[in-house]
């Protein structure tokens, strides 16, 4: 991915949630700042953990909302609109163990078959250390912070509730090895 693609992703972003949902573009952006961060240990994905890092929320934007699972929304709309990097889409549409909110959706089958999720777990557990540790005002948390926010915002007996509560554990391991990961990186 290169500075093209970046920007392509920003102004993207920018575009479908600014205007609508400032706090969604917020968090957006500290998303993007935490990818900063992670990129060393990535090499080439570094720019591809960027995009998906910018996009990763676009299925939010209102004009977007087809099934109202964003992640799956995104993805179609990144890859039948724009014709997106496949990696890319399928980096949106699974971000943050998205197959465990959409089986809570009824949508496991449909987003599984349309988007597999990639067999790349470093790069995988970077897009979910940056959304899991932003708070959607854009500031850095802590996994468990975010995860309670999650809770308190939505409530447990929600969908999303539910989701957060089963995927809490994958979380709070990608993170640990993300941050692994960056402790090991040399400077």
């Amino acid at each position: 991915m290169d500075d093209m693609f970046g920007k392509w992703a920003m102004e993207l972003a920018q575009t479908e949630l600014s205007g609508p949902l400032p706090r969604r573009w917020a968090h957006t952006q500290g998303v993007v700042e935490r990818a900063t961060e992670v990129c060393p240990v990535l090499g080439v994905d570094a720019g591809l953990l960027l995009a998906a890092a910018t996009l990763h929320d676009v299925g939010y934007a209102p004009r977007l909302a087809v099934t109202g699972f964003h992640p799956l929304d995104g993805a179609r709309f990144l890859r039948d609109k724009h014709r997106a990097n496949e990696r890319l889409v399928r980096l949106v549409a699974n971000h943050s163990f998205a197959l465990v909110e959409a089986a809570e959706r009824g949508l496991q089958e449909e987003l599984a078959s349309e988007f597999p999720s990639l067999d790349e777990p470093l790069l995988v557990d970077a897009l979910v250390y940056c959304d899991m540790t932003t708070t959607p005002d854009g500031d850095r948390t802590t996994a468990q912070d975010r995860v309670a926010e999650i809770r308190s915002r939505y409530g447990d007996d929600s969908v999303v509730g539910r989701f957060i509560r089963r995927a809490a554990p994958e979380i709070f391991s990608s993170v640990e090895r993300v941050e692994a990961a960056m402790t090991a990186q040399p400077r």
